[in-house]
């Protein structure tokens, strides 16, 4: 019984992984995934933005809505930063692939302070959102300003 549920756990993590690697058979299919992933990620957070600097009104469903979508997206780019995607047309400095422990180092805090978004978003409190937002905030620019060219 237990070599038979091996190897339906190695069928299934097989077939998994196979839909993952053929999605980037080449370099500029991770690079247009990892930017349409941080597109949409930034629309989302923007618009949370907007809400926590009073730009727009405060609307606790909606912020809701768009911190799970951000929480969502910030598991997605990560591995479209894989071997020959640092070409092309991308805004990605030779350093990811260089300091590649501190990239992975700023890309899991940001995923975690999404995490702290999300909770925060739960609560309906804007107080607490702003502050997710903020740590948010900071995280994502901490990782630009080490890893993405202006």
């Amino acid at each position: 019984m237990h070599k038979k549920m091996s190897l339906i756990l190695a069928a299934v993590f097989t077939a998994v992984a196979l839909p993952a690697s053929a999605q980037f058979a080449k370099p500029e299919d991770a690079v247009k995934y990892r930017k349409a992933s941080f597109t949409v990620m930034g629309a989302h957070f923007g618009r949370v933005g907007a809400m926590v600097s009073g730009k727009v009104p405060f609307d606790a469903k909606l912020a809701a809505e768009n911190v799970e979508v951000v929480a969502d997206l910030a598991k997605l780019p990560w591995a479209a930063f894989g071997e020959g995607t640092d070409k092309g047309e991308t805004r990605a400095k030779p350093e990811i692939w260089k300091e590649a422990g501190k990239f992975k180092e700023l890309s899991d805090k940001f995923q975690a302070e999404t995490v702290k978004l999300q909770a925060a978003g739960k609560t309906g409190n804007l107080d607490a959102i702003k502050t997710a937002f903020s740590a948010t905030g900071a995280s994502c620019k901490a990782c630009h300003d080490s890893f993405r060219k202006d």
